[in-house]
């Protein structure tokens, strides 16, 4: 996948290393225009100046949400200079809108922002960011870069290459293959990168998707979308499922078809999921990460740049743009290595 060239690709789950500065002057810590300095590995957890954060999601209902609302606050309990304001979750844009505002009223030193939808919040995130509030964009892009200093990033493109590579993998030279998609919801562009990364990594193997639904990222909803799928393809080779919570759904309805002549590959990299790959006996034989870290990450990026330090391990004395995490796939060899971070569907 093309990207500019200030994304920075962080392979694995865990939350960012970082390592920081403090300047050796107070005149210099009063200086909200100090450039940041990078020091000694370490330094970036030493408690500073107290940092107000505001943090918005969705409603967490689907494991994975629930993950990246409940890694965020853990995240944020942490630190003893960081006071979190959790609004309520929520997949009502205006209701996202009004939380925004509420955080700008507040006058909060920062918000982590995981939109619904991120061109309809891109406004209210560049009013934040004009009141001189730092806005850390989460998983959902804003369609202008004005309306965040940093966004951090799931692969989504990654996923579906990581997903039609597998998969190439395993059906090797049988170009006749049938490949099916159950995608999340197609009005989101993290939907379209998955299914635009999943149809170019087939098409280097020959292969195409041949019979394709789109679910919402519920139990319900992969269930119904499942059952459809395999109604309309009396004939299927491998199933690529993007969320690992709609799969849950996605599974119930195969059980009930009592089909067995496909493969599963999963997306988000659920529990539930590695411990049915760890199994050996179910259908789903591989998943592929989406990390649940990006909130808990958010929180760290915000309080580096209100406190005007920098990411360890770096030279460059700023935070980046944009930060992309990996999106690798875990099958039977690897799964001990990513269940430990995963989370329940």
């Amino acid at each position: 996948m093309s990207r500019s060239a200030r994304t920075i690709a962080i392979a694995g789950l865990g939350v960012l290393a970082l390592a920081a500065c403090t300047s050796n002057t107070p005149e210099a810590e009063n200086n909200n225009n100090a450039a940041p300095q990078g020091v000694s590995a370490g330094k970036n957890d030493e408690p500073g100046k107290k940092v107000k954060i505001g943090f918005s999601a969705p409603a967490a209902d689907h494991g994975w949400m629930g993950a990246i609302t409940k890694a965020t606050q853990a995240e944020a309990k942490k630190y003893s200079d960081v006071e979190l304001l959790v609004a309520e979750g929520t997949n009502d844009p205006n209701q996202q809108i009004s939380q925004v505002e509420t955080f700008i009223n507040q006058k909060v030193d920062a918000i982590v922002l995981l939109p619904f939808d991120g061109p309809a919040l891109t406004a209210v995130a560049t009013k934040a960011m004009e009141a001189g509030i730092t806005v850390v964009n989460v998983d959902r892009e804003f369609n202008s870069p004005a309306a965040a200093r940093t966004t951090i990033l799931g692969d989504n493109y990654g996923m579906g290459v990581s997903a039609g590579t597998y998969v190439c993998s395993q059906l090797k030279d049988k170009k006749d293959s049938i490949v099916a998609e159950i995608a999340g919801i197609d009005s989101l562009g993290l939907t379209q990168d998955r299914s635009k990364g999943f149809k170019d990594a087939l098409a280097d193997c020959g292969l195409k998707v041949s019979n394709r639904v789109a679910a919402a990222f519920t139990v319900e909803s992969g269930e119904k979308e499942a059952a459809n799928l395999l109604q309309a393809a009396p004939k299927i080779d491998a199933i690529w499922n993007h969320d690992d919570d709609q799969g849950v759904g996605v599974m119930a309805a195969i059980k009930n078809s009592n089909r067995k002549e496909f493969f599963v590959v999963g997306g988000a990299g659920s529990a539930n999921v590695m411990r049915d790959i760890k199994s050996g006996t179910s259908l789903v034989k591989a998943t592929v990460i989406y990390p649940s870290t990006q909130g808990a990450d958010g929180i760290r990026l915000a309080r580096l740049l209100v406190q005007k330090k920098a990411l360890g391990d770096l030279v460059e004395v700023e935070v980046p743009r944009e930060i992309q995490l990996y999106a690798p796939v875990v099958t039977k060899d690897n799964v001990d290595q990513y269940l430990p971070t995963a989370f329940e569907s």
